[in-house]
């Protein structure tokens, strides 16, 4: 591990002045809890000339019902949100998606913003500077060519969040600051299926809170496969939402983690009104593969990965699909 770079710290107290900060400081970094950036820094991963702690915004920690929608701060610690009452309530998915991140330290610490805004892990960059330097620097960071795909004009980092593919099936959305102003957009829309430039927020905008909506009327989870049974990032990650209409579908929605630059959405609107079979399971995996591009960012093959994605897709949809059916058609996530 390295010293961290000279920088300067900057600690405002409102978000408004944050996002200021941000647009006016070249080279700034947003930090919160510091789990993903500080372990970074450590490594020789960047050289920024300020950060901006959020710890002093008091609105970004908060967790409330506004219209009915649950309204959760980007400052919210992962522990804070995993045991909160209304997420246990009415968004169980979600907590049990955010208790699958690390270990109870790191999410003593970390943030649901932090966790969104994480960035892009590579087997080839992830490691110490005098180990990248030896071995060639990649397009990450400092080098010319993305080791992954040599001949790839762009990095093939992979995003390894366990949060956002379940926030994103059950439709939730961000809010965005700007200064004096904010927007929100999907959760899929924070990203792009680029490693060295993965999320979309300019350099003036701030991820303030997340919406999750009132009505969900479907069944949720997630399902990871990671090295250990703890602290591991996801090698693969499935997030499902069903609403079962009888014995048919009336909705799925399926999203994927720790394959590509970011989370992505699978494709399943042709399974609505079919029933969960083995049919209705084989044009899910080809979609899913379709979807998902495992390829050489972690120490695990590859090809394993791509198997254990089709396998904990089916088994987590078949678990809601007879949940669902034990409930009675009753919703839940």
């Amino acid at each position: 591990m390295n010293l961290l770079p000279e920088l300067r710290l900057h600690r405002p107290e409102t978000l408004d002045e944050a996002v200021r900060l941000k647009a006016t400081l070249s080279g700034a970094r947003f930090v919160n809890g510091g789990t993903d950036l500080l372990v970074n820094l450590r490594r020789g991963l960047g050289e920024p000339s300020d950060l901006i702690d959020l710890g002093a915004v008091a609105d970004l920690a908060s967790i409330r019902r506004v219209e009915g929608a649950l309204w959760l701060g980007a400052g919210v610690t992962l522990d804070d949100l995993a045991r909160h009452p209304e997420v246990l309530a009415h968004y169980p998915a979600v907590a049990h998606a955010t208790l699958q991140v690390a270990g109870p330290n790191h999410r003593a610490a970390a943030t649901l913003g932090g966790n969104l805004c994480q960035d892009t892990r590579c087997v080839f960059f992830n490691q110490s500077d005098w180990w990248r330097k030896g071995n060639g620097y990649c397009l990450k960071y400092k080098g010319d060519k993305c080791h992954v795909v040599v001949k790839s004009d762009r990095c093939y980092a992979t995003y390894h969040g366990d949060i956002a593919p379940v926030l994103m099936v059950l439709g939730a959305e961000a809010v965005i600051a700007t200064q004096g102003a904010a927007r929100r957009a999907k959760i899929a829309d924070l990203y792009r299926e680029d490693g060295a430039a993965h999320l979309t927020l300019a350099p003036g905008e701030a991820l303030a809170a997340v919406v999750l909506p009132s009505a969900l009327g479907c069944r949720a989870g997630y399902a990871k496969m990671r090295e250990r049974d703890a602290v591991d990032f996801p090698l693969v990650g499935i997030a499902a939402a069903l609403q079962r209409d009888g014995d048919r579908i009336g909705e799925l929605r399926v999203a994927v983690t720790g394959t590509n630059s970011a989370p992505l959405v699978v494709p399943t609107a042709e399974l609505a009104g079919r029933p969960w079979d083995d049919s209705a399971a084989s044009d899910l995996v080809a979609v899913l593969l379709k979807t998902g591009n495992p390829l050489k960012t972690t120490v695990v093959g590859a090809k394993y990965r791509r198997r254990v994605m089709r396998a904990i897709a089916r088994q987590l949809i078949d678990r809601l699909w007879n949940e669902a059916a034990q409930a009675g058609g009753a919703a839940g996530a």
